[in-house]
């Protein structure tokens, strides 16, 4: 069965793969530059949304948005590699990337899951892991 017999299992949606690429490099930015509002912008704002870290497990916005503004950020800058995003139907994509610290040369993986919600494309759940 071709993705044209099921447009609502349509793996790597065109529009949606566009479009979650440009929120994750969005996200990457603000990242970067340690923009807690435009971070917790991006994330679903929701008690449902959690974000597992390397040392929290963090379940709804609230905890999320008082994480962002009290964690460590003297070792943030990274490198992303192995990027991969696919979408299943033009409405959910997961994104996930490997990622090296510049300061400490540390090791890890993300992921999330994005959503289009009436506000637009959010993070519904991420994950984020350090390697030994």
């Amino acid at each position: 069965m071709s993705n044209d017999d099921v447009p609502d299992l349509w793996i790597d949606h065109p529009t949606a793969l566009v479009e979650i690429r440009a929120a994750f490099e969005a996200y990457e930015r603000a990242l970067m530059a340690n923009d807690t509002v435009a971070l917790n912008h991006f994330f679903w704002q929701d008690p449902r949304v959690l974000r597992f870290g390397p040392g929290e497990n963090l379940y709804g916005a609230e905890a999320i948005a008082a994480y962002r503004s009290g964690r460590d950020v003297s070792d943030l800058a990274r490198t992303l590699e192995n990027t991969r995003i696919t979408t299943f139907g033009p409405d959910l994509g997961v994104a996930n990337t490997e990622y090296t610290r510049i300061k400490s040369g540390r090791r890890g993986r993300q992921t999330q899951v994005w959503a289009r919600l009436p506000e637009g494309w959010r993070v519904v759940s991420a994950h984020v892991s350090l390697l030994d």
